[in-house]
């Protein structure tokens, strides 16, 4: 006869140990809901989170900020007051694409508060909008062995060499502005704000110009490829829409060597010497090319023969914007200062392996004169100075 066997010690995975306080352990997963102690949350998201029915964990909650361990953050929200050990100390490699552009810098700085709130090391190199520096850094980071890259290059030659680095290496990497093969795209719709830009220039110049304009200038960065020159697309499209007839206007498409004033300037300062424009639109990549050709044009004294649209939404066209009967006439706002919160949020979805989408499009918006002081009413409390014309 065969006689039963004993019961295996290991027949129960993870058994609960007979000390075990659950309430302790409840309070401890709310507090591990936070990924830093910037971060806010309201009661659905942590609810969420740690798989708890809401009125079980409005009372953690509650009991929380009664010992100081968290804090109230507004009318619904609650952020966490201590920073907790965490497993793994994350560390991410971060390829700025310049530090001559204010729109990479306001990038650059938002990353760096982000990565230290969330406890994460972050390895910065600047790819001076140089092919060879970006695959030079892209073999640092490989040999660093970061768990992650944000790369911020716009030379489109070389991105699968470097999506090809970071494949090898098993190294996940976010691509900002520019796709790579195997990134995850982070930026703006390019198409999409360049029309917004686009079809307020062509309404401009139907409320101002009698005979409508004689030229339009795009300044575009063709070393990026096709699609950041997909907002010059767009302005044109843009322009098109709103007035069929623009089509027979003459177009005249330059590079501004990565979208630099000093290039841009030059190209500007050649285009009217040998065009005399009398109306004309202009369409730039960014801010920076929007103010140099606002310059050239200025320094002519010709400014009231153009009407600008920038891309970027910079502090020195916001304040451009402010200045009465300037010719820049909107800038597309992508909100830069934005970017590394969201950054390091999805870079830590994509290390905890939580399911994300290919393209991560950011917000954006059309500034004019009329709405830059609603959208952005705390430039006057900035420190800095913005940037002079």
């Amino acid at each position: 006869m065969k006689l039963p066997s004993k019961p295996s010690r290991t027949t129960e995975a993870n058994p609960k140990r007979g000390y075990t306080i659950q309430a302790v352990v409840r309070a401890a997963s709310i507090l591990n809901a936070f990924q830093s102690t910037s971060e806010v949350l309201d009661l659905r998201v942590v609810a969420s989170r740690v798989g708890l029915h809401k009125a079980t964990t409005f009372r953690l909650l509650e009991t929380l900020v009664e010992t100081h361990l968290l804090e109230r953050a507004g009318k619904q929200g609650y952020r966490c007051c201590v920073q907790l050990a965490r497993n793994k100390r994350y560390r991410i490699g971060y390829g700025s694409q310049t530090s001559l552009l204010p729109f990479t810098a306001a990038v650059s700085d938002g990353l760096v508060v982000a990565a230290n709130n969330a406890n994460i090391d972050l390895l910065v190199l600047n790819n001076a909008l140089s092919p060879r520096v970006a695959l030079q850094n892209a073999d640092t980071f490989v040999s660093e062995k970061v768990d992650l890259v944000i790369d911020s290059q716009i030379n489109v030659g070389i991105a699968a060499q470097i999506a090809v680095k970071f494949a090898a290496a098993r190294i996940p990497f976010i691509a900002i502005d520019i796709p790579h093969p195997g990134a995850i795209y982070f930026g703006a719709d390019n198409y999409k704000a360049g029309r917004m830009a686009g079809r307020h220039l062509a309404k401009w110049a139907t409320k101002n110009w009698k005979n409508g304009p004689e030229q339009i200038i795009l300044l575009g960065v063709d070393a990026a490829g096709p699609l950041l020159n997909a907002r010059l697309s767009g302005v044109l499209d843009g322009i098109h829409e709103v007035s069929p007839t623009a089509h027979r206007i003459p177009t005249h498409h330059y590079d501004t060597k990565g979208g630099q004033f000093e290039a841009t300037l030059d190209v500007v300062r050649r285009h009217i010497r040998r065009r005399a424009p009398e109306r004309a639109l202009i369409g730039a990549v960014n801010d920076s090319t929007a103010l140099a050709a606002l310059q050239a044009f200025r320094e002519a004294g010709i400014e009231r023969n153009c009407a600008i649209a920038g891309q970027d939404g910079s502090l020195a066209a916001r304040e451009e914007l402010r200045r009465r009967s300037s010719r820049l006439i909107c800038s597309v706002a992508y909100f830069p200062e934005t970017y590394g919160e969201q950054l390091i949020r999805l870079a830590l979805d994509v290390l905890k392996h939580k399911p994300v989408a290919p393209a991560v499009f950011v917000q954006h918006e059309l500034l004019t004169p009329q709405n830059v002081d609603k959208i952005y009413p705390n430039d006057t409390w900035m420190k800095s100075s913005p940037e002079s014309i």
